[in-house]
């Protein structure tokens, strides 16, 4: 579609480096010429962030079952892609998200959601709004948890079990075997520099510019 903009997901563990990303691409980015928004998930939206405080901050003693975390993440990307994600595309923007469905896919999947039911989700929701590149920021679990010790920052996924972060880590290296079309692994242990470098790269490679 002439105009229409380019949708950006960056995906990886926790403590990964996703944030420090997204400011540089996007700077990147808008001196390209592009106008540029940065949002993330769950939340992005009044409704949405709403979603995700309960998400991810439920009241203490209280948790939600896989299944109810699935459909949570979901209703929160169904009012962000209808509010936010959609319309900047639609007037050309560059939309640049911090977690998108593969989070979903990954971490309720380990939980114990069947794939199957969380691809079925996923399509009904996403309705073609898929993203033109997504960047899956890869390290090792137990460097990663030295840098979440560091950030001081907790919530019920990053206060998992290492192995469930080596779960996680596995699913999103597979999602990017499966999508090879669409996902590029990047080092997150190197330097911001060399991982915008690479980010960059694989936009000029990947995603078409007009």
């Amino acid at each position: 579609m002439a105009g229409y903009g380019r949708f950006i997901t960056l995906e990886g563990g926790e403590g990964a480096g996703k944030s420090t990303l997204i400011a540089g691409l996007s700077e990147a980015i808008k001196a390209r010429g592009h106008e540029v928004i940065t949002t993330r998930e769950p939340g992005g939206t009044v409704l949405a962030e709403h979603v995700r405080a309960l998400a991810l901050t439920p009241p203490e003693s209280e948790h939600w079952s896989p299944l109810a975390h699935a459909l949570l993440m979901n209703t929160a990307r169904e009012d962000h892609l209808q509010k936010k994600i959609r319309p900047a595309l639609e007037a050309g923007q560059w939309v640049i998200c911090d977690r998108f469905a593969d989070s979903t896919r990954a971490y309720q999947s380990i939980d114990g959601v069947a794939p199957d039911v969380l691809l079925a989700i996923e399509r009904a929701v996403l309705a073609g709004t898929v993203p033109d590149l997504t960047l899956i920021l890869d390290a090792d679990p137990r460097a990663l948890a030295a840098r979440r010790t560091a950030r001081g920052t907790q919530d019920v996924f990053e206060n998992k079990q290492l192995a469930f972060h080596e779960q996680v880590r596995a699913a999103f290296l597979e999602i990017a075997e499966q999508e090879p079309d669409r996902c590029v692994v990047i080092d997150a242990l190197q330097s911001p520099a060399q991982v915008l470098k690479e980010t960059l790269k694989a936009i000029d490679t990947r995603v078409v510019s007009e």
